[in-house]
C-alpha cells in the first residue's frame, strides 16, 4: 500500500511541529513560541490536526483502537506538559510528549504503508 495525501499532509504538520520545538531548544525563544506552554500549546494543536487527518477515513479495528490509546496517551501528557509549564519539570514534559507526537505519526504512517501484519486480514474481513 502506497501513501496517500493526507499522510504527507500529516508529515507537514509534525515538521510544523518538529521545527519550532528544535529551534527553542537551540535558541530558547521561536516566533509565537516563547516558552513551554507556548510550545506544548503549538504542539497541541497541530498534533491534534495530524492525528485527525491521519485517522480520516480508517476503520476503527483491533489497529486502530490502539493508535487511538496511543494518541489519548499523547493528548494526555499534552496537556499534562502545558498546566505544568512552569514549573522545574516542564523541559521534561514537554519532550516526552514531542517524542510521542512522533511515535503516533509514525505508527500511523507504518500502518498506512501496509507493514502492520495480518491488519489486511482484519480489514478485508470487515469490508467483506
Amino acid at each position: 500500500m502506497r501513501l496517500k495525501t493526507k499522510d504527507f499532509v500529516a508529515i507537514l504538520l509534525t515538521a510544523a511541529i518538529a521545527v519550532p520545538y528544535v529551534g527553542w531548544l537551540i535558541d530558547g525563544d521561536m516566533p509565537f513560541v516563547k516558552d513551554p506552554r507556548g510550545m506544548s500549546a503549538v504542539g497541541l494543536i497541530l498534533g491534534v490536526a495530524a492525528f485527525l487527518v491521519l485517522r480520516r477515513g480508517d476503520p476503527v479495528d483491533r489497529v486502530g483502537k490502539a493508535e487511538i490509546a496511543l494518541a489519548v496517551a499523547a493528548l494526555v501528557v499534552g496537556v499534562t506538559a502545558l498546566v505544568l509549564a512552569e514549573t522545574a519539570a516542564a523541559a521534561v514534559w514537554l519532550a516526552v510528549f514531542m517524542g510521542l507526537i512522533a511515535v503516533v505519526v509514525v505508527v500511523e504512517l507504518v500502518d498506512h504503508a501496509g507493514a502492520v501484519p495480518g491488519h489486511d486480514r482484519q480489514v478485508a474481513t470487515l469490508h467483506a
